[in-house]
């Protein structure tokens, strides 16, 4: 069942290397999880809710175990040790415990021969539920006769909570608004709202659970996390951790939507039950159940400057729906709010954000993280604001960057680059589309460039354009005192006569080309051409979640310490061997270059092969960033965050104002990355997370029901995103400003340009319009009043 792990050669540091599984996906013949097979593996599927709140009254099982192929069926009664489990907070049920709290929560597991049949016995269990109200925002949440969903909690956040729907709540505090208030020249307020956005990854949660002899199990599985899955699923199946046993599948994108589990614990307990290997396949419409989403919000700003447009204060509320379970969503709530002023200098700031219980989808990580919420919000403020100062979008941001040396208002000093107004400066000077883009020579339409594209819908009356600005700030890493570390092995050995390097880690590769950096970085530390990048498993020390855009950071930090260990076990065999004939030995500065080692000034000591001989050297090796800590739970104060991320966009967009159509024309992006250790995968990296911004500016919304909390769109039929159709051009300049206290002074790259893309593109349709829209995605109706 494992891979012999990836090899390549070529690429160092600073170089555009392609990456090894990438002609593999575009041509089909990658392996992903979906495609694992064993020769005898039953299959596994789970009967979900069909209500949002409900009682269990009685499960009839019987029924489904009748049918010829059926090898089991599992409720919670039959589960053998821990009944909950969660990221931060272990209230999320295994399988229902007697309530229902979501659409689509997990209530029984079947096992069979046949996919198929494993439907249809699913669909054959009865179960009787006594309806329940529903919670579904902050009214209904926090309701004196509010039913509370989860009246045991014994979290660490229950305590500071005015409600116990309420999961958790973030204040920051600085300065004095009150007086800030009465100076200003200017205050503008707003109402704004993000819709529930998914990670729509394409390949869904899929994995095989096989039984072992010692009685424990090993899990082959598509996940961000291999390490926090252990961490709850062991519990689960009461294990000790050694014996489950986990090796990374292919995976088809995560976005975050693979931190929290889906079937990991659920096949191990049918494997574990029938002693056969079982495997679990998500089709689309179960995928959108199966994964926790973008938490919705409703945010309310109110902005005040002087006469010279200098910002003064900014009070604002973030509520965050995290829905029925709690995954990530404290952390969120950090994030939403110590990043909710946006990369501005405000002396004065009073924000509040929270994160509710209801009974909608279970929200959690997603690319940005609280952030892309918040930069919705203060973007669309800052817009409002320059309008009533008379000056440019860009003009009035730039006077109010930050910059390196800044206080954000939690009191942490921005020690590294903050580049916010050269980012505004370079994103603004790229030379920008020409106009009437979709006629042709002749001076006919070319519909595939109008909004609504192939329908044919306009042949340009009514088409205008707009232009818009925005920029945002992220952190990178995880944050408040989290214990933010990363493993890994490197082994040096002589194959063939060449030396080659193996470098192993728990990352999980999930399409952002970490495999490729881990070899770069070992051919650039080691000097060696052949690396081959082992399979990530749980037989490693953990490399934390590949989200937050840490890995580079964080796992190429622990790639390059060991790479640096096992350099001086290598210098060390040459001095043993060697020292005593050539004098070059004892110098303190020795490097490995080209399968050799030399001198600081190019003497070739001896060949890397022959200082090996037959031996191999390996180490392997934690590392850790700068500690953190966590924010004062009254002020918001503390040094909160690693490292902050900074990117600014620039959107062309062109609007039928009679359909109510938009066609995004351009997405430029200037973003600041420290320094790019594989510049193509940076690029790809930015136009990705634009691209995934875009989405939720103009289409990407997963609708539930206001009265029911059903959802109503779980497909991509209903649910959409953008295709190469809808995807603009996306011009990308990159910045590399280093940050001392990081490896090689990188900064993570990956979430930033999801802020910033979308209010950039809602920037541009309300220049186009003259229209408000406070509310993203910006829908047809919302722009032809209909």
């Amino acid at each position: 069942m494992r891979s012999t792990g990836l090899t390549q050669l070529g690429g160092r540091i600073g170089e555009s290397t392609p990456r090894p599984d990438g002609t593999l996906k575009v041509t089909g013949e990658f392996a992903y999880a979906s495609d694992l097979w064993h020769e005898d593996m039953l299959w596994g599927c789970t009967l979900r809710s069909p209500y949002a709140h409900a009682r269990i009254r009685s499960i009839d099982i019987a029924p489904a175990l009748a049918m010829a192929g059926v090898h089991t069926v599992l409720t919670h009664a039959d589960l053998p040790a821990a009944t909950r489990y969660g990221l931060e907070i272990q209230d999320t049920p295994v399988l229902a415990d007697g309530v229902v709290r979501h659409h689509g929560e997990p209530v029984a597991l079947v096992a069979a021969d046949h996919p198929e049949t494993a439907r249809r016995a699913a669909a054959r269990i009865v179960v009787e539920y006594q309806q329940l109200p529903v919670v579904t925002d902050e009214s209904s949440a926090t309701a004196e006769d509010a039913p509370v969903l989860h009246p045991d909690r014994t979290d660490p956040h229950a305590a500071h909570v005015p409600h116990p729907n309420i999961v958790h709540r973030q204040p920051v505090i600085r300065g004095d608004v009150a007086a800030a208030r009465q100076r200003a020249h200017v205050i503008v307020s707003g109402d704004y709202e993000v819709g529930m956005q998914d990670q729509a990854f394409l390949g869904p949660e899929s994995g095989l659970a096989v039984p072992a002899e010692d009685g424990g199990v090993d899990l082959y599985i598509a996940t961000q996390w291999l390490h926090a899955d252990l961490r709850q699923i062991a519990p689960v199946l009461g294990l000790p951790e050694n014996k489950v046993r986990m090796t990374l599948s292919g995976v088809g994108g995560a976005f975050g939507g693979r931190e929290d589990l889906s079937m990991q614990a659920h096949a191990c307990l049918l494997a574990l039950r029938t002693g056969k290997p079982v495997k679990m396949v998500y089709n689309r419409f179960e995928s959108f159940f199966g994964h926790v989403h973008r938490h919705p919000a409703r945010l309310h700003y109110e902005h005040g400057a002087d006469r010279d447009g200098r910002l003064l204060f900014v009070k604002a509320r973030i509520v965050l729906d995290g829905g029925a379970y709690a995954s990530s969503s404290p952390a969120v709530v950090g994030n939403a709010a110590s990043l909710g002023i946006g990369p501005y200098e405000v002396p004065h700031v009073d924000m509040e954000a929270l994160a509710l219980y209801t009974n909608n989808p279970p929200c959690g990580a997603m690319r940005g993280f609280g952030a892309v919420q918040a930069c919705f919000a203060y973007e669309a403020q800052m817009d409002k604001l320059a309008a009533e100062l008379g000056l440019g979008p860009v003009e009035f941001r730039r006077r109010n960057a930050m910059s390196q040396g800044s206080v954000m208002p939690t009191g942490q000093l921005v020690d590294s680059p903050a580049p916010v107004a050269e980012l505004l400066r370079r994103v603004k000077a790229l030379p920008l589309p020409p106009p009437r883009q979709w006629e042709t020579a002749g001076g006919a339409p070319d519909v595939r460039a109008l909004p609504g594209g192939l329908s044919n819908t306009t042949h340009g009356e009514g088409v205008v354009r707009g232009v818009g600005y925005a920029v945002g700030i992220k952190n990178v890493g995880f944050s408040e005192g989290f214990d933010d570390y990363s493993t890994a092995r490197v082994r040096m050995e002589v194959i063939g006569g060449e030396p080659v390097v193996t470098v192993h880690t728990a990352m999980a590769e999930v399409g952002q080309g970490g495999v490729t950096v881990h070899a770069q970085i070992a051919r650039t530390e080691l000097g060696v051409e052949q690396v081959t990048i082992h399979p990530a498993d749980t037989r490693v020390g953990s490399a934390g979640s590949t989200s937050a855009s840490r890995q580079t950071y964080v796992t190429g930090g622990a790639v390059k310490h060991a790479c640096e260990a096992v350099r001086e076990q290598v210098l060390a065999l040459g001095r043993a061997r060697f020292g005593t004939f050539h004098p070059a030995w004892g110098q303190a500065e020795l490097l490995l270059e080209n399968g050799k080692v030399v001198t600081d000034g190019g003497e070739v000591l001896a060949p890397i092969a022959e200082v090996l001989g037959g031996e191999a050297v390996e180490s392997e090796r934690e590392w850790r960033h700068r500690p953190t800590q966590p924010f004062d739970p009254h002020t918001g104060q503390g040094f909160g965050h690693v490292q902050y991320s900074f990117a600014a966009h620039r959107a062309v967009v062109e609007v039928d104002t009679e359909l109510g159509l938009v066609k995004v024309i351009e997405l430029a992006c200037a973003q600041d990355v420290g320094k790019a250790l594989n510049p193509l995968s940076v690029t790809g990296q930015i136009q990705g997370g634009t691209t995934q911004g875009l989405g939720l500016a103009v289409m990407e919304e997963i609708v539930v029901d206001p009265a029911t909390a059903r959802v109503r769109n779980p497909s991509f039929t209903d649910y959409l995103i953008p295709t190469i159709l809808d995807t603009p051009a996306i011009p990308v300049d990159v910045l590399e400003l280093a940050d001392e206290h990081a490896p090689y002074g990188l900064r993570g790259v990956g979430e930033a340009p999801t802020l910033s893309s979308t209010p950039a593109v809602v920037a541009a349709i309300r220049q186009a319009t003259g229209l408000a829209l406070n509310r993203v995605p910006v829908r047809p109706e919302h722009l032809t009043g209909t």
